[in-house]
């Protein structure tokens, strides 16, 4: 019984040093880039306490792993914390919004997906694991706790993490507590070039998977965005399988991924949903 315990670490252990070095080694093809510079897009979240990964659960960091919480909290760990709205933000650009959502996104790129709530919550070897997860245990999040905590650090804008209903939200809770925001529903075009016309930087787009059940996320990076062959791009968590421009496998998890004419997340896309409002 021992060795087989042992047996199983080992192939644990060896299996996220793999995917760490998958991680690692990776060199993505595809770029940002902004029009605002990076101090005044994210200044507060590189330098301030609202990058503190610490201070990102709605737990103090020293309850984090108390074992009293495996039963209540199971795979998913803490619920993020709903932070207030970045400084200054009434008197920014609706571009300037958009563009702070991609650049957040990107501060977590190379995060494994894992079911959690915070990217940076890490479990133990004995917490309670999801037995249908492929990936080693580590830090990370899935597409919609993704996409959830993104528009949390950045604006304050906290929806559900759960893929469906946050799918058919009206209104978010934010900016910051006790506020709603209205977010619009966009209607995908039926043609394939046509989305980068329909869709702005920030959106989320939704895609189904091939039994027709909502099943994933994505934030459209927008014309902000670069690759190779001019493809548009999104950003989101997913698991591994999908390779870039140069035919090179993309690790799972958050990463920037090209939208292709021939890809899951065109042929499956179900409808979008407009955060940032239209306007100046």
């Amino acid at each position: 019984m021992i060795t087989r315990l042992l047996l199983i670490s080992f192939i644990f252990v060896t299996a996220a040093l793999s995917q760490d070095a998958a991680h690692a080694n990776y060199k993505s093809p595809y770029k940002v880039k902004f029009t605002f510079k990076e101090e005044d897009l994210i200044g507060d979240i590189i330098k301030g306490p609202r990058g503190d990964w610490k201070e990102t659960a709605s737990v103090p960091y020293r309850d984090w792993y108390n074992p009293a919480n495996q039963g209540k909290w199971r795979t998913w760990g803490p619920a993020a914390k709903h932070f207030s709205p970045p400084a200054g933000l009434s008197g920014k650009t609706v571009e300037w919004s958009r563009e702070r959502v991609i650049a957040t996104g990107l501060r977590f790129v190379g995060y494994s997906y894992q079911h959690h709530h915070v990217p940076d919550w890490d479990p133990p070897a004995d917490w309670p694991r999801d037995p249908e997860m492929k990936t080693p245990s580590g830090k990370g999040v899935d597409c919609s706790n993704f996409t959830a905590f993104v528009y949390n650090l950045a604006h304050g804008i906290k929806p559900t993490g759960t893929v469906k209903d946050q799918s058919e939200l009206t209104e978010m809770p934010g900016p910051g507590p006790n506020r709603t925001i209205p977010v619009k529903h966009i209607e995908l075009p039926k043609n394939y070039e046509d989305f980068e016309k329909a869709l702005l930087t920030g959106d989320l787009l939704y895609v189904k998977n091939t039994s027709g059940k909502l099943s994933h996320v994505v934030i459209w990076v927008g014309k902000i965005g670069q690759s190779p062959d001019g493809t548009p791009l999104i950003l989101d968590s997913t698991g591994t399988g999908s390779k870039d421009s140069d035919g090179k496998e993309i690790p799972d998890g958050i990463q920037l991924r090209a939208f292709r004419s021939t890809s899951w997340y065109y042929k499956q896309a179900s409808h979008a949903i407009r955060v940032i409002p239209d306007g100046k």
